[in-house]
């Protein structure tokens, strides 16, 4: 089972579309009635970890730990923190801009990579990161998997980065569960 989590509009070939309504990263119950005895062989949430607070976003690392199959791999993709342009860090910062119905407007923290490497290890994952900006603001890409993990706000596949320009980008990592 290849599961996204808080889909939203994304639907690809071969991934199970999930809401919040069925499975909800907060609710050990919802994750429980959606599985049963089966286990996910790749999680993938992109966009989703912002919404939560640092200690639910581990509590959450943990549940969905424990409905991943042994081996399985989990690609998380957040707003990142160092990406040097003012317009796209005011866009994803705490609370965000514009009216309450804004997607940001519920941002409850903006990760860098150290942050989202220790939540995620917290839960006993192995962390890859795949995209992220350092503390100096340099951008780093490392090849990854498409059909393990597909995230469209990416260097490459978003077309805000054009030219190799970029115009919006993803702290984007692998979280394995070993064997």
């Amino acid at each position: 089972m290849r599961i996204l989590i808080g889909a939203g509009s994304q639907n690809y070939p071969g991934w199970i579309a999930t809401q919040k309504e069925e499975l909800d990263l907060l609710s050990p119950a919802s994750f429980e009635n959606y599985f049963r005895e089966r286990r996910a062989s790749h999680f993938v949430c992109e966009h989703v970890w912002e919404h939560l607070t640092e200690s639910e976003g581990k509590a959450a690392a943990v549940l969905c730990f424990n409905y991943l199959a042994a081996g399985g791999v989990m690609t998380v993709a957040v707003p990142d923190g160092n990406f040097p342009n003012e317009a796209y860090q005011n866009m994803v910062k705490i609370g965000g801009p514009g009216p309450a119905d804004h997607p940001a407007a519920d941002h409850k923290i903006v990760y860098k990579l150290p942050l989202l490497i220790h939540v995620f290890e917290s839960a006993g994952f192995l962390v890859d990161p795949l995209e992220y900006c350092d503390d100096d603001g340099r951008f780093h890409f490392h090849d990854w998997n498409w059909h393990e993990g597909p995230i469209y706000r990416s260097f490459r596949t978003d077309e805000r980065n054009k030219n190799l320009q970029l115009g919006f980008i993803s702290l984007i990592i692998t979280a394995r569960k070993p064997a």
